[in-house]
């Protein structure tokens, strides 16, 4: 008998890996150090960890319960608030994923500016030029089929953890005991005369800063649920989700904790980037850096891949389900959509070429595709929380609470850029417009509304921006 094509278990799990191991883990444990003592930052992981299953376990039991509902995490927000929630929700997974590809280019540059001076820093000419052509190839890539694609990105992913493995047993290796409890708590260099602020923080507020650096670097491990309809079944899909978030949980915890036995808190903190290129150097030599730095472009490529995919994906389901034009949702031979991925590449394109002038824009999409995330995931946690009511699953309700509260707080630690991100939605409620109008659908009042409601708070964020009263870097 034929086995059903597409992506399979092994195919899902890199994406959800690749999707999410990016620059950003070779920089975590300096990131926590800047907030965070070893106690804190353990209890940080063990409140992000039961977050992000709530949203694994949330997104499983949805797909599993609503195998109707094709376009995963956008079509549980349409089946919550009607078209205009699967909008929200999809654009802002759109958005997120697209602007974040932005930062890849940056990031890729810079650390090929470490063998080729050219490049150094990542955003003079040269870079951006190069930038903007793998943009365009990694584009051709996936419009030549997602299978093909996402064999090559599970090749990728394996690469780029291979030296994250390296660190990990030299930092078990040299792992100290009394060095990791000195401070346990951050008494001691609380007390202290540091200069960074952040170093002086209580306990309390130690677990909350770590959590919002812990949110942003495991963005991916809804992939598997977002490619469910591409998914040989969709028992692959949900056990891709549990294992891909168990391999990230582990990996990051793992580089972000062992640090803190190595050294101080203010060491740790002192370090240039990418620290773990550093912090392996110094414990097995210079071959340590190389092979990091080799990892971090590694990391970026794979990164780069993944969301060039996801994308593209997003708004073909989008478009299927009548919230944008049809032209989004146009596929070719390969059952690619290739007009999506057309202007996704081309805004990728416009972004980077600002890098020349001005980091501005570079950070305004930073923060913006950060938050934009954050959107897509309550309202799993809404939908979760209706459907269990709905059939009296008591289990189910306190799972959905769990998700919205743990977003709430991410949310209200970035209320400044997700107030500007209501400039992005203005631009596309052009678009939910039009694609409204193709499928013959009218508006409702409470989207009039809705919409209305959110250009006057884009027309504030504009206003709040320019008078540098809204800090959005």
């Amino acid at each position: 008998m034929k086995e059903k094509s597409g992506l399979s278990l092994a195919e899902l799990i890199a994406l959800i890996v690749g999707s999410s191991i990016g620059p950003g883990v070779y920089g975590i444990c300096s990131d926590l150090a800047n907030v965070a003592s070893p106690g804190p930052a353990l209890i940080a992981w063990l409140i992000c960890g039961i977050g992000i299953f709530s949203l694994v376990f949330s997104l499983n039991n949805l797909l599993e319960k609503r195998s109707d509902l094709s376009s995963g995490i956008f079509s549980y927000a349409g089946e919550a608030f009607g078209p205009l929630g699967e909008f929200l929700s999809g654009w802002g997974y759109w958005l997120s994923a697209w602007l974040g590809n932005v930062a890849f280019g940056t990031f890729l540059m810079s650390a090929v500016g470490e063998f080729f001076p050219i490049f150094k820093g990542g955003q003079n000419l040269p870079s951006v030029i190069v930038a903007v052509i793998l943009v365009w190839l990694l584009t051709l890539l996936v419009n030549r089929g997602f299978e093909s694609a996402s064999f090559i990105n599970m090749i990728i992913t394996i690469c780029k953890v291979i030296p994250l493995v390296v660190f990990i047993i030299a930092a078990v290796l040299a792992f100290k005991a009394h060095v990791f409890t000195s401070d346990f708590w951050g008494n001691v260099i609380r007390n202290a005369s540091a200069t960074n602020s952040g170093f002086h923080a209580s306990t309390f507020q130690q677990i909350f800063n770590s959590i919002i650096v812990m949110v942003w670097v495991l963005t991916g491990t809804e992939t598997a649920s977002v490619l469910s309809s591409r998914a040989r079944t969709r028992h692959d899909a949900q056990l891709a989700t549990i294992l891909g978030t168990v391999t990230l949980l582990f990996i990051y915890t793992l580089v972000s904790i062992l640090p803190y036995g190595l050294m101080s808190r203010s060491q740790i903190a002192s370090y240039s980037q990418p620290v773990v290129a550093n912090l392996l150097g110094s414990l097995v030599g210079h071959w340590g850096v190389v092979l990091v730095n080799i990892g971090i472009i590694i990391a970026v490529i794979g990164c780069w891949l993944s969301w060039t995919m996801l994308p593209a994906e997003t708004t073909r389901l989008m478009s299927d389900d009548g919230v944008l034009p049809k032209s989004w949702g146009k596929v070719n031979a390969k059952e690619s959509p290739t007009n999506s991925l057309v202007i996704s590449a081309g805004l990728q394109s416009i972004f980077l070429f600002t890098l020349l002038f001005t980091t501005y824009a570079y950070h305004f999409a930073y923060t913006l595709a950060a938050a934009a995330i954050l959107i897509s995931y309550i309202l799993v946690g809404a939908y979760q929380i209706i459907y269990s009511y709905q059939h009296n699953e008591t289990k189910g309700i306190l799972l959905g609470a769990l998700l919205v509260v743990f977003e709430l707080i991410a949310i209200i630690s970035s209320w400044q850029r997700i107030l500007a991100l209501t400039i992005a939605y203005a631009f596309g409620f052009i678009f939910y417009v039009i694609g409204r109008k193709q499928h013959k659908l009218k508006l409702t009042n409470g989207e009039r509304l809705t919409i209305a409601i959110t250009c006057l708070l884009a027309v504030i964020s504009c206003v709040m921006i320019f008078n540098g009263i809204l800090n959005i870097n």
